[in-house]
């Protein structure tokens, strides 16, 4: 390893307009993940099976707003910034502060379930062969723990964030919300990833700091899981499709492909082979999950995401490489990804 993870910010600050402040109260979230694979490509299944690990190298999260959405890492101190070193020191005045912010990152599957602390279940994946020759799923549960340090030793991205805003507003998805390859020819890592948000709960601004901290939620109906490039699929994916699923898709324009998430551990006793990790055959250990949204590659289209409440509103946020999804194979564990992210209180 021995990359030196570079700086990582949040910034807030008010956007001016031909040397005046913005009046139309457009609040943005700039949310940048920029994640690099160090794997060699082999045969073609679903999960990475020959080294899973994807490095994450860059966090950059960007706040703009003309003054009514300001953001905290502890809903105590807000500010014009917050930066990685702050995510990651949260814990001195957020004692229940559990933010994983790994280096590396694995493929993992989630049905997007919450525990009794209003965190996700989320299971790595691994795949074996069993006597027969056949590549077998097991899965074991993954949960975040705080990091030390700089980094986290976890499989995927979790952190909180506070937003305070003076007024009710919708929050939507720009279209400047995707997730793209940086790269000349995508093997497409991009098309497995997904992004999730948990809406804690919200209260008055003038709330005492342990009210703040403590909002958690088990509602499902708060979780919000975001599928990008729900359309697109290089070769080896359609292959992948095929091959393991029995799908027939196409590299653009292609149908929204339902999933299978993990909900549950799998021993390798129990010989799961990949082409039966179905809800349809294993009821107890696989669920089929819906997306709230699901974006096409390229697409400017907003898309609401929430009613932000005035006050103060916790919120998780996860992301993560579905090892569920068709996309989710070796050949894609090569690359150099941009994860942006952003949110808006102007519909369009």
């Amino acid at each position: 390893m021995g990359r030196k993870i570079r700086t990582r910010k949040i910034y807030y600050y008010e956007e001016e307009t031909d040397g005046a402040v913005d009046k139309k109260k457009v609040a943005y979230l700039l949310f940048l993940l920029l994640i690099t694979g160090v794997m060699l490509a082999t045969s073609t299944y679903a999960w990475f099976t020959t080294n899973r690990i994807v490095k994450v190298e860059t966090l950059n999260v960007k706040v703009q707003s003309e003054g009514s959405l300001e953001i905290s890492v502890d809903g105590i101190n807000w500010k014009a910034g917050i930066d990685q070193d702050e995510l990651v020191a949260a814990r001195v005045t957020y004692p229940g502060s559990v933010n994983q912010l790994p280096l590396m990152i694995e493929p993992i599957s989630t049905i997007g379930a919450l525990d009794n602390r209003g965190y996700m279940n989320m299971y790595l994946g691994e795949v074996r062969s069993n006597d027969s020759g056949d590549y077998i799923l097991t899965s074991t549960k993954s949960t975040e723990t705080e990091s030390s340090g700089e980094t986290s030793d976890g499989k995927f991205v979790a952190f909180d964030i506070f937003l305070k805003t003076t007024e009710a507003k919708d929050l939507y998805l720009t279209g400047k919300s995707n997730i793209t390859y940086n790269g000349t020819t995508s093997v497409g890592t991009e098309n497995a990833v997904r992004v999730a948000f948990i809406v804690e709960g919200n209260t008055d601004a003038g709330s005492s700091t342990s009210v703040i901290q403590s909002l958690s939620t088990t509602n499902q109906d708060n979780v919000y899981i975001w599928e990008p490039n729900y359309n697109t699929h290089t070769k080896t994916g359609i292959s992948n499709a095929k091959d393991i699923y029995n799908i027939t898709t196409s590299e653009t324009n292609a149908q929204y492909i339902s999933y299978d998430g993990v909900q549950a551990e799998i021993s390798e006793g129990e010989n799961i082979t990949l082409k039966e990790s179905l809800a349809s055959m294993y009821p107890a250990k696989f669920s089929t999950v819906t997306p709230k949204i699901m974006t096409p590659t390229g697409s400017t289209t907003y898309q609401k995401l929430i009613n932000l409440a005035s006050g103060i509103t916790k919120v998780r946020v996860y992301f993560w490489l579905e090892g569920q999804d068709v996309d989710c194979e070796n050949n894609a564990s090569v690359g150099d990804l941009a994860f942006t992210l952003e949110f808006s209180t102007n519909p369009s």
